[in-house]
């Protein structure tokens, strides 16, 4: 797979024996202040560190990571040590490390994880001159208009991950339940289309709720957040149809319409009893026989996607067009830490996750011919008689996609579909705005303790819109929200003005 080392030429051979010699054999040894050192060719082997987010299974990351070392090393004359963290431990785990000394050389970064006060803060490096000299492969892949997406007043300290960055709404359900009552899709064309379909599986499906989702993924939340750009945290948005101002989510018309009608679902028994206090994520409640199906925002290939994780065949109804905000482009990043002492092999680092496909394929997939096999037309599988892959990482965050093989459910052209999908979908009036929360963060920190009193209830229809709705924005309001509105459009507005 990669190719071995070039043998040295006879006069090299001598000179290095005779500098060994008299050095006492001490080119080995580690550079204590790069965590560097030396390769075969007596070239500087420089170690970076990683720390990116697993929630999958990791147990052959060790192996991938040695796969991945013997190509940077021969390329750029680095290894890597992937540092996993688990998404509980992450945001207290890489914040003490930013805070402190520890070597760190490459993190993920993540929009509604604080990338912008880590920007502001210095705890991230700007990357526009390290771009320029050591990143060309990453501005010829990645969209103009991403990486301007992701800059910080107008300086670009973090690259996106190249992946489904547009999304569009609906809900997915059960195919051979769908079969079985002769449900057309094709008539469902509203959210309320979908009343007679719940009451169906109600009807004829005891112990299996119509609808699965809990607090984790709102059914509310996910009709309602079509219509805005939640600016990072919902306190504060834009509408996607209105003339750029920032306001109340919470008190407008569609958020309204979107929590009773999610009320009208839970008292006629369709939605969860438990579903505001619910841990459980949608796809593992449809995994155990109790769910029909859920509301999600979908891509291209949404469908075998899922279909893997709940072990049903699934099928889609959706509602909209695709759409991207600034929040999409800056879900999953890649950015250095400034604890790192080699930003520039970083940057070389990270620009082969742009570019090389081998590289990629490792970290999306594994091994081949351990953990999947390629197929005909490109795509790829498990291999025969391996029911669970020793590896499953979740590429999206980093690097190009675009460059890993497709898995056979999702067939040869799924790349092409996503070229299209996110290229067609229309963009917030605030694409490439991101919000610095530390002016308010006192406002919003009691802001999202109020959020964590009503937002559940309300949004999957356990509280009664009539007696709670007014009372959550009462309280929303003495919390500091309207300063929080007031901040966010100063910004934007400085945004604008900057363009």
């Amino acid at each position: 797979m990669v190719k071995r080392l070039k043998s040295l030429k006879l006069l090299s051979i001598f000179v290095l024996a005779f500098i060994v010699a008299l050095a006492g054999c001490a080119s080995g040894e580690k550079t204590a202040s790069t965590g560097a050192e030396s390769n075969e060719d007596d070239e500087e082997v420089v170690e970076l560190t990683l720390a990116m987010l697993t929630g999958g299974n990791v147990d052959d990351l060790k192996l991938v990571e040695e796969e991945i070392n013997k190509i940077t090393q021969e390329k750029i004359s680095a290894r890597v040590n992937l540092l996993g963290i688990g998404y509980s431990a992450w945001q207290q785990q890489t914040n003490l490390m930013m805070t402190g000394n520890e070597k760190l050389d490459l993190i993920i970064t993540m929009g509604a994880m604080n990338f912008g006060s880590q920007a502001v803060k210095g705890q991230i490096i700007p990357l526009d001159d390290l771009l320029v000299s050591h990143g060309q492969g990453i501005i010829d892949v990645v969209p103009e208009h991403m990486l301007e997406a992701t800059k910080i007043n107008g300086i670009s300290y973090s690259v996106p991950s190249i992946k489904d960055w547009a999304i569009d709404y609906g809900f997915i359900m059960r195919k051979d339940l769908v079969e079985k009552y002769n449900i057309d899709l094709t008539q469902i064309k509203t959210y309320e289309d979908l009343g007679p379909v719940f009451q169906t599986i109600l009807d004829n499906e005891p112990g299996i709720y119509p609808m699965a989702n809990t607090k984790l993924q709102t059914p509310a939340g996910r009709i309602s957040e079509q219509y805005f750009d939640g600016l990072g945290d919902s306190l504060g948005v834009l509408s996607m149809e209105g003339d750029g101002e920032v306001e109340n989510m919470f008190d407008h018309s569609d958020y309204k319409k979107s929590i009773d009608l999610v009320r009208e679902w839970f008292l006629a028994g369709y939605i969860m009893k438990d579903a505001a206090t619910s841990d459980d994520d949608s796809a593992s409640i449809v995994k155990s026989g109790k769910g029909f199906g859920y509301f999600s925002h979908m891509k291209p290939g949404y469908e075998s996607q899922e279909s893997r994780l709940t072990g049903y065949e699934m099928v889609a109804v959706r509602f909209t067009e695709p759409q991207l905000t600034t929040s999409r482009a800056t879900t999953f990043m890649m950015s250095i830490p400034k604890n790192s002492q080699t930003p520039e092999k970083a940057m070389e680092f990270m620009n082969l996750l742009y570019t090389d496909a081998e590289i990629m394929n490792l970290f999306a997939n594994g091994i081949e011919g351990k953990h999947y096999i390629v197929k005909d037309e490109g795509v790829i599988a498990l291999p025969e008689g391996v029911t669970k892959s020793g590896y499953t990482f979740g590429a999206f965050m980093i690097g190009n996609n675009f460059l890993t093989y497709p898995w056979e459910a999702n067939g040869p052209d799924y790349w092409d579909k996503m070229d299209k999908f996110n290229r067609k979908a229309r963009l917030s009036p605030a694409f490439g705005f991101t919000f610095n929360p530390d002016p308010v963060k006192t406002e919003i920190a009691a802001a999202t303790n109020v959020l964590n009193q009503y937002r559940a209830g309300l949004e999957t229809g356990t509280l009664d819109p009539e007696k709670s709705l007014q009372e959550f924005n009462e309280k929303l309001k003495a919390a500091g929200l309207d300063k929080i509105i007031a901040e966010k459009q100063k910004q934007l507005d400085e945004w604008r003005t900057a363009k």
